[in-house]
């Protein structure tokens, strides 16, 4: 080593000079002299370096623009922050958006003099070089061996930290290494005497000083000597890495403590302590209420806050005997996970080239959705309902079946609301980046689909009150597939029925009997219109709902229905930049207007599924639910999924599409239909949105509906009386062959069809 050259050189000089006293003292003179150049050279050199060398300056214009990424926002409609989304989560804030409390904490934990250096605090360095004193000869000492110069952590300003940071990541990356960072003689000299660690961390410091005069300089040039500190303090509190993937006091203040940092007074001198003192160390100083670290670190702040005249004594012991509380983060989840991840896919398609999710999570865009976080609570909250109820009668399902909704708005399709799935699935809360039952599961709709059947076949020609037959009957199937045979839930048939029965009731055999009439690829075609984007196939199973569709998809079907409206369901209403003043984008108007043909009667007949008596929702006919809706229940083959789909009438209301089953397409369990799963979730959702006041007063149907409903029942209740009477007066049975009582001929159980699109 070097020092073992030095030694010997020293000893062979010794040998020489055994001539006497005066070669000895003429010697040290020498050997003092040559130390003291040895020493000032370097020091001279690493002087002009740091005070006179302006060479290879970095670009202070980034500095002076100050952009780094910060964080960006989804909002809901009102404005309210549904998630904040960044690579590095940062808020910045001017010198007078930081509280005065939390200054004094700052300069108290980190720079006590910032205000009147000039980048470099020369008080602290006799308190440095001590500290290097006492650690190099104290490992020393345990080590045993040879002698190494330790450098201590701390002692640089605010100035030198920010430097740090912002121009010299480069070379803090290469400090961590066993490379030399500078490959000049000077550097390798110094590597062989102090080791390549401390080199360079020597040469990293030593233009971390050089560069914290210059731009202490500019800003006193660029903005006077008060305005600069104010610059350059500002920059450091929103630019200074604090633990957590927080960057700055503000979006460290939100983290650790769930508030703005808008807020501090001088009482909240104990949370102000301890954001300053993470600066120092963030893994070991990040507040949590089971370290006593960053207990010591705070109560150490507050005690040099008072010492600095900053705040009280009496203050500064409240404060240090207060405990340490942080927000709780297990429990901070987004209200609406299914949202974010709809929001990020649709932000994708509406983007383009011009802006994406990068721009979203630089901090570049804001996004407000169509989402109102108050409708949201409720569509959790009922959605956890309902699911409980089920759960009641399954308690072996506890935890596992699952459910999703969806709530939109009538006149053009904003999503208000949207559960993708339960809030707690599988052991863990719900993410944005989780499966979403509402936009990505494709599952059958069951009855649910007949409303498309029966409005296609209003476009054909018939009407509400045109008989169609339900009796049990066979469909031949292609490809020598033989028969399948077309059968009611329970086994029970009717005969020839009006088709406001037939869909009130939702019979299987009346609907595929007029959706073979009709012709198949009308009833799709009549769904494209609506806004089914999923494969249909031309069979006619699916008319009873056996293609797979997204429950998204079935709103936005019920709900052009309801209003007459054509228009895309979406969830990004506005992009923005971060500051909201410039618009990136909107959510287009609505495409037009729905055909008019039909739409009267289907929605009439919708209608009638909740006013009948027999119609599969006439559970919402009551006084404790004064809401009119129009829907239709939907339970698929074997029980495996229930579901519901109503609106409020007209551009004014809202549509609520529901479905629950189970992931791997297991039985919900016999009679656990649309009616008895999904409708009372949709009915608290109703109840709650109208009764606070959410989305306006309740329209009303057009009276010519609801007067065409009442004729019905009206005729019904005429016809019941007669038989009645009839009854009372005994009158002989029918004959077997009497056919009177039936407006149309039965098809005999026997009867085969061809069902062709």
């Amino acid at each position: 080593m070097a020092s073992s050259r030095l030694w010997a050189s020293l000893s062979s000089l010794g040998r020489s000079v055994a001539g006497g006293p005066h070669a000895w003292a003429r010697w040290g003179v020498g050997l003092a002299g040559g130390l003291l150049v040895l020493v000032l050279l370097p020091a001279l050199g690493l002087a002009r370096g740091v005070y006179f060398d302006r060479n290879e300056l970095p670009d202070l214009e980034p500095f002076l623009r100050f952009a780094p990424p910060t964080t960006g926002e989804v909002r809901d409609s009102r404005g309210e922050v549904l998630i904040q989304v960044a690579r590095e989560y940062r808020q910045v804030v001017s010198y007078d958006e930081v509280p005065p409390i939390v200054r004094q904490a700052i300069l108290a934990a980190e720079d006590k003099n910032f205000l009147t250096h000039s980048g470099l605090d020369y008080g602290a360095l006799p308190r440095i070089v001590g500290k290097s004193i006492v650690s190099s000869w104290t490992r020393w000492r345990k080590a045993g061996s040879g002698f190494r110069l330790m450098l201590p952590q701390g002692g640089s300003t605010l100035t030198q930290q920010l430097v740090r940071g912002f121009f010299l990541p480069d070379l803090m990356r290469c400090e961590g290494g066993d490379v030399l960072c500078n490959k000049g003689p000077a550097s390798k000299v110094l590597a062989a005497v102090v080791g390549v660690s401390n080199a360079n961390r020597l040469l990293r410091k030593r233009e971390e000083a050089r560069l914290s005069l210059w731009l202490e300089e500019e800003m006193r040039r660029r903005y006077g000597s008060r305005d600069a500190k104010r610059e350059i303090f500002a920059r450091y509190a929103s630019f200074v890495y604090l633990g957590h993937g927080r960057y700055g006091f503000a979006a460290a203040s939100e983290f650790y403590f769930g508030r703005p940092l808008s807020s501090y007074t001088a009482d909240d001198a104990g949370e102000a302590a301890l954001l300053a003192g993470i600066a120092k160390s963030p893994e070991v100083y990040a507040p949590a209420a089971d370290d006593p670290r960053p207990l010591r670190r705070r109560n150490q702040t507050l005690a040099l806050m008072a010492r600095n005249g900053f705040i009280p004594e009496s203050l500064a012991e409240r404060a240090q005997a207060e405990p340490v509380v942080v927000v709780d983060r297990s429990r901070v989840e987004t209200r609406a996970p299914a949202v974010i991840g709809h929001v990020f896919a649709e932000l994708k398609q509406v983007g383009g080239t011009r802006f994406g999710l990068e721009d979203l999570f630089q901090g570049r865009i804001s996004v407000q959705s169509t989402v109102d976080v108050r409708v949201q609570t409720i569509v959790n909250e009922a959605l956890e309902s309902g699911l409980a109820l089920y759960e009641k009668r399954h308690l072996e399902a506890a935890g596992r079946v699952q459910g999703s909704v969806v709530l939109l708005r009538n006149a053009d399709a904003a999503i208000l609301a949207e559960a993708g799935g339960r809030s707690v699935f599988g052991g863990r809360p719900a993410r944005y980046s989780d499966y979403n039952r509402v936009t990505d599961s494709l599952r059958q709709p069951g009855s649910a689909w007949k409303p498309l059947v029966y409005l296609t076949a209003f476009r054909r020609g018939m009407d509400l009150e045109s008989i169609v037959p339900d009796d049990p009957f066979g469909l031949r199937q292609g490809n020598d597939r033989g028969v399948k045979w077309i059968r009611n839930f329970g086994d029970r048939f009717k005969g020839p029925i009006p088709v406001r029965v037939a869909l009130a009731e939702s019979r299987n055999a009346a609907a595929v009997w007029v959706a073979c009439e009709i012709g198949l690829r009308e009833v799709n075609r009549t769904a494209r219109e609506l806004g089914i984007h999923s494969p249909l196939r031309p069979y006619a199973a699916t008319a009873l709902g056996a293609s797979e569709v997204r429950l998204l998809e079935l709103a936005g079907a019920y709900r052009a229905i309801a209003s007459g409206i054509a228009a895309d369901p979406h969830i990004v209403a506005r992009v923005t930049d971060a500051s909201g003043d410039v618009v990136h984008y909107e959510a287009p108007p609505p495409a037009g207007e729905v055909r008019r043909a039909g739409l009267g009667l289907i929605q009439e007949g919708m209608r009638g599924v909740v006013r009948l008596p027999e119609g599969t929702a006439h559970g919402l006919d009551d006084r404790s639910f004064a809401i009119p809706v129009m829907g239709k229940t939907g339970s698929t083959n074997a029980f495996r999924d229930a579901l519901f789909v109503g609106s409020t009438y007209g551009a004014e209301g809202v549509t609520v599409a529901v479905r629950i089953g189970f992931d791997d397409n297991r039985s919900l369990g016999p009679r656990e239909t649309g009616a008895r799963v999904a409708l009372p979730i949709f009915r608290e959702i109703m109840l709650r949105v109208y009764e606070d006041e959410l989305l306006g007063p309740v329209p009303r149907f057009p009276r010519k509906i609801e007067r065409g409903i009442d004729a019905y029942l009206a005729a019904r209740a005429q016809e019941a009386r007669r038989e009645a009477e009839a009854a009372l007066q005994e009158l002989p049975p029918a004959s077997d062959d009497d056919e009177s009582l039936s407006a149309a001929a039965p098809v005999s159980p026997e009867t085969v069809l061809q069902c062709s699109g």
